[in-house]
């Protein structure tokens, strides 16, 4: 039995890992890209504008997030993840009820910018966005549970979000920012990627048939090096041809957590509680080198 003193403890672990704070530089890093891209080749910011997305880009992550637990729920693959936020409140109707208010706000966000501009093509990207991480968990086509969700994480955290961001300041599109944004959307895809090593029997109970699933964790892990290695082999192109300032090199900074990731998913793939905590070396490694990249543009 838990005593009454360790309790409390327990529970505010348990909601830390439901809520995800470090989860939401996922949200911050496209529109951090995309201003400082636009910044680096224009010169100027419009700083209300980028106060607004990285508002509503936060609101947009927590409906999703509050909504893949509704809908996990639903199918019964969360059934052994304790800090799922349905598992902690038992009250699928609230989580849902705040996902969509989150949703409404984000989208409020993004009509302010598309009203300011007179403009809907940025409405229209992050919409696009929302319509992948709908079809990601939601019914019914659950396209995640078919092994799509990485690619969705792809096009939706990279070219999408960052496309949009940079459109955002200069209302006109960038070759070389949707070169940049391939870089992050691997290594937001990675996060997800991630989260699967340990999760493969919950996954093949509930008919998930996610890469992992499929490809086994051995293979899965030998995935890992070569992602990473396009990623920051990206980021030495776009120097190299000077579609980038040298600056941006800042962004080789997130090798070692690249290092630490993929030797510690090498060695501990198939035992779950081992490599459980992977995500969360690949969110530092996207939280770093999407930082440092994103600064080299800003230094630039």
């Amino acid at each position: 039995m838990t005593s009454p003193v360790l309790a409390p403890a327990i529970n505010k672990k348990l909601w830390m890992a439901a809520i995800k704070p470090p989860m939401y530089s996922v949200a911050v890093m496209p529109i951090w890209w995309g201003t400082a891209i636009a910044y680096y080749e224009t010169g100027s910011i419009n700083g209300l504008i980028f106060g607004l997305f990285l508002g509503a880009a936060v609101l947009l992550l927590g409906w999703e997030n509050l909504a893949n637990d509704v809908f996990d729920a639903d199918t019964g693959i969360d059934v052994n993840k304790h800090h799922s936020l349905v598992n902690i409140t038992r009250n699928r109707g609230l989580i849902f009820a705040l996902a969509n208010a989150f949703l409404v706000l984000g989208i409020g966000g993004i009509l302010a910018i598309a009203w300011l501009q007179q403009d809907p093509m940025v409405l229209l990207l992050v919409l696009s966005c929302c319509v992948l991480g709908y079809v990601y968990q939601g019914p019914p086509f659950r396209l995640g549970y078919r092994g799509l969700g990485e690619i969705l994480c792809f096009f939706a955290f990279g070219p999408l979000a960052v496309g949009a961001a940079y459109y955002s300041q200069v209302q006109t599109f960038s070759v070389n920012s949707w070169v940049a944004s391939a870089v992050l959307g691997l290594t937001t895809s990675l996060i997800l990627l991630c989260s699967h090593f340990h999760q493969v029997e919950d996954d093949l109970a509930a008919g998930k048939r996610s890469p992992i699933v499929r490809l086994g964790t051995k293979r899965g892990a030998q995935l890992l090096p070569m992602i990473c290695s396009v990623s920051f082999g990206l980021m030495l192109l776009l120097v190299a041809i000077g579609a980038a300032p040298a600056t941006a090199l800042l962004g080789l900074g997130g090798l070692p957590w690249a290092i630490k990731l993929c030797r510690h998913v090498g060695k501990y793939h198939d035992q779950p509680e081992r490599v459980m905590n992977c995500k969360f070396i690949a969110v530092a490694l996207h939280f770093w080198s999407g930082l440092l990249f994103g600064l080299g543009y800003w230094l630039g």
